[in-house]
């Protein structure tokens, strides 16, 4: 049986990825040229595809190390380092025991623990053996990366997230060994365009003019379209163009809930069948409603002035000025400040998005689930 070639996670190689020819070349050769680079887009838009996707160029995989490095669930310091260990540990599992053996001599701070399933799989548990001492593993991992036999590259996805740590000097410290590395360049991928503006383009920051920027867009309709036709054509399906564009417009060109929609449909349509128009709308009504009593219990658990804004701010679509007295006479809301307070919550809680002053549902079917209410 084949598979579902639209993947909706993780990265399965260039015959399933689409597009991004530019960004590929430009990331590429930013990276290769000795360029650190802030890569930003809203999340699911497929910046983690990209990375993927550019470290596993010939010219990369021949030259460089790569790591790519997820600290989204992060919170303090020793998260973060705990994290990095892991992932380098996870990704140097393919070189085997020799490569393995040399990061946990170097990094000795860190203890490793490694399990395998029933299934034959690697899992990692890591921890920090000198209690209160991050810093000395942080020292430990950079002089592994300076000390590699060959350039390292190494992407830090969600890299917003060090703002919120306790520690107040993260950025410094990550600066100061960033800056002295000579053996290392690095991505700076995130989702939150203001707090990344901030972190790189404001002059009293640490990482202030240290980097290239990069933003990722939409990929454009006709070309995720044949890119949708194809993949069904080449498995013994055929499907109607109509069918990506329509789904395009519905998800403004997001790539993971365009990918989630057109996996299901390819799984619905048999082989030597056509995938029609006809099945979108029941299709997107199935897996909306799919998520209904996850949808319930999110509301649930929301203030009603969280809950109240939500709505208000779902109804708009793309929401501004919502602490001006026309979005809060037309919404029935309180005060400027209470607006203000539950948006700072319901963006915390990565349930609405904030992007150069507009204010959005991030989960579009979560979107269309309140908007049928």
């Amino acid at each position: 049986m084949n598979r579902n070639p639209f993947i909706t996670f993780g990265y399965e190689g260039p015959e399933y990825f689409c597009d991004r020819q530019h960004e590929t070349t430009e990331l590429t050769s930013l990276l290769m040229n000795g360029n650190n680079v802030v890569l930003i887009s809203p999340r699911r838009m497929g910046k983690t595809g990209l990375l993927y996707h550019c470290f596993g160029q010939e010219e990369v995989r021949k030259r460089y190390t790569t790591f790519i490095i997820d600290i989204l669930s992060t919170s303090n310091l020793s998260d973060l380092v705990v994290t990095m260990g892991k992932a380098i540990l996870t990704q140097l599992m393919p070189s085997g025991q020799r490569a393995i053996a040399k990061f946990t001599r170097a990094v000795s701070s860190l203890r490793p623990t490694i399990t395998m399933d029933p299934m034959g799989n690697a899992n990692f548990s890591i921890e920090v053996t000198q209690l209160g001492a991050p810093e000395y593993s942080l020292e430990q991992i950079f002089k592994y990366i300076e000390e590699a036999d060959r350039p390292v590259l190494v992407a830090m996805d969600e890299f917003q997230q060090i703002t919120c740590y306790p520690e107040k000097n993260v950025e410094a410290v990550l600066r100061t060994y960033i800056q002295r590395s000579r053996n290392s360049t690095w991505v700076f991928s995130g989702s939150s365009r203001h707090l990344l503006s901030e972190m790189f383009l404001a002059p009293s920051r640490p990482f202030y003019a240290s980097t290239s920027m990069l933003s990722l867009e939409c990929i454009p309709v006709g070309t995720y379209s044949e890119f949708a036709v194809s993949l069904f054509r080449r498995n013994g399906k055929d499907l109607d163009i109509e069918v990506p564009q329509m789904v395009y417009k519905k998800f403004d060109g997001v790539t993971w809930f365009m990918q989630k929609v057109m996996n299901r449909l390819y799984s619905e349509t048999g082989n030597g069948q056509i995938c029609d128009v006809s099945m979108v709308e029941d299709t997107i009504k199935e897996m909306v409603e799919g998520n209904g009593a996850i949808y319930t219990d999110l509301l649930y658990q929301l203030a009603p002035r969280q809950k109240e804004l939500l709505i208000a701010i779902n109804k708009e679509g793309k929401a501004e000025s919502i602490t001006g007295g026309k979005f809060i006479k037309k919404h029935s809301l309180q005060s400027p400040s209470t607006v203000q307070t539950a948006a700072r919550a319901l963006v915390d809680r990565q349930i609405v998005t904030f992007n150069q002053g507009t204010y959005e549902v991030y989960d579009k079917f979560f979107s269309m689930w309140l908007a049928s209410r």
